[in-house]
């Protein structure tokens, strides 16, 4: 005769009774296959992670700061051409190689800031929180955890850190965020000679203003803006949108007050009511007139309607300039080793975005190199430019990057080490039909 038995919610388990000489024998309890693979797998997670940490912070300790001569033009301005050191985590932790971070980035599949984040933290963990680090490795503590800890501890001094390391390192698996951050702010009172100063710092670094244009598509072309602001510049700029919301309220007397508001800021961002059309506010867009749909496609933003074109277009005595349809596959040419403007028009059309790997900043802010350089006989040519942010124009000038174009969107990378990164910007080109 046999039963089943309903276990706890988490396991379930198969209970068999067997009659067998009058006397019932209940086998052993089994622990789902399913689940014992999955925490399997879990922990599996866990510790790669764990190994992938150790690695950030072994290429940090292969790659240190190098030693440079800063570069100072005649007018004061320090510029940056090789390699820089870079500090990634608080005092007492080591700095490293700028371009080793990038590398390093590229071989895990980031991008270059994600990758920075990744080796500050494991600085900061290795060398100023010991202990959790011992946990880390052993796999007792999840990284992701450790790293919520590090956002907080960087800033402390060795002491601070110590303390932290001291009484978290033991319970760190079992912390909220909360807790953490109560650990750090206790660290700071302890550390009695630092504190005065770091509450200083701490005060003028909760300043801050954000205006998130990424999040422009998650609200119908409308962008979030929300800051912390001093009070005195808090008040001039509450007494500006009262004045200049009730200024537009002869012009929009069907706006609400908050709308008003919104527009009278508007105002202020393009030098004020009396002197609006100052400042050019540029935003670019694409549309192909066949297509039958209303949908246009705005850089740094994706896709909105004509209608919502229209309206950002009434606003702010707006100009719009439309510029001729260009062929990205017309191959132009310059002898002048600045290219054209419409070179770098079509340049940032075809890639609108770094082409090195994982790279995600905009074309428009970036250098247009020569993929084989000016001074080595390569021409200033569409096929021989491309753009590159600054610090990965540094890379391929002073740090032995090398690559070559494959086709109009597609580039092959190789690395000082002799990886091989293949880089296709094909599904972020601009459509042209």
């Amino acid at each position: 005769m046999g039963s089943k038995k309903k276990g706890h919610p988490w396991t379930r388990t198969y209970d068999r009774i067997d009659v067998e000489c009058g006397m019932a024998r209940r086998t052993a309890t089994l622990t789902d296959p399913v689940l014992a693979a999955a925490r399997d797998a879990a922990q599996a997670e866990v510790m790669a992670a764990a190994r992938k940490f150790e690695l950030a912070a072994t290429w940090a300790a292969r790659h240190p700061a190098p030693v440079t001569d800063p570069v100072v033009t005649d007018t004061g301005v320090v510029e940056m051409y090789g390699d820089q050191p870079v500090t990634l985590a608080g005092e007492g932790a080591p700095g490293m190689s700028e371009f080793a971070v990038a590398e390093f980035a590229a071989a895990i599949g980031v991008s270059t800031r994600a990758g920075r984040d990744l080796i500050g933290a494991a600085l900061e963990c290795r060398h100023r929180l010991p202990r959790t680090w011992a946990r880390v490795m052993a796999g007792e503590v999840p990284v992701w955890k450790v790293r919520r800890l590090t956002e907080q501890t960087h800033r402390l001094p060795l002491p601070g850190a110590a303390y932290v390391d001291r009484h978290l390192a033991p319970v760190l698996e079992q912390c909220s965020f909360a807790q953490i951050e109560r650990a750090v702010e206790t660290a700071c009172a302890q550390t009695e000679d630092e504190k005065a100063e770091l509450d200083r710092l701490d005060t003028a670094a909760t300043e801050y203003v954000q205006i998130r244009l990424a999040d422009a598509h998650l609200n119908h072309g409308r962008v979030p803006v929300d800051g912390l602001l001093d009070y005195p510049v808090a008040l001039a700029l509450e007494q500006a949108l009262q004045a200049g919301s009730h200024h537009l309220l002869a012009e929009h007397p069907d706006l609400s007050l908050d709308q008003r508001r919104a527009l009278a800021l508007g105002h202020l961002a393009a030098g004020g009511s009396e002197s609006a059309g100052v400042a050019e506010v540029v935003i670019y867009t694409h549309h192909t007139p066949a297509e039958g749909h209303g949908i246009v496609d705005v850089e740094k933003l994706g896709h909105t309607t004509l209608e919502q074109l229209t309206d950002w277009c009434r606003h702010l005595a707006t100009r719009v300039t439309i510029r001729p349809v260009l062929d990205l596959d017309t191959d132009l040419t310059t002898n002048a080793y600045t290219p054209t403007a419409t070179q770098r028009e079509q340049a940032v059309l075809t890639n609108p975005t770094c082409v090195f790997a994982h790279c995600a900043r905009s074309a428009r802010g970036c250098d247009l190199d020569h993929i084989e350089p000016f001074d080595a006989g390569g021409l200033t040519t569409s096929w021989n430019l491309a753009p590159l942010c600054r610090l990965h124009h540094r890379m391929k000038t002073h740090g032995h990057w090398t690559y070559r174009r494959l086709t109009r969107t597609r580039f092959e990378w190789t690395s000082p080490s002799g990886d091989v990164y293949d880089v296709d910007r094909t599904l972020t080109r601009r459509r042209t039909r």
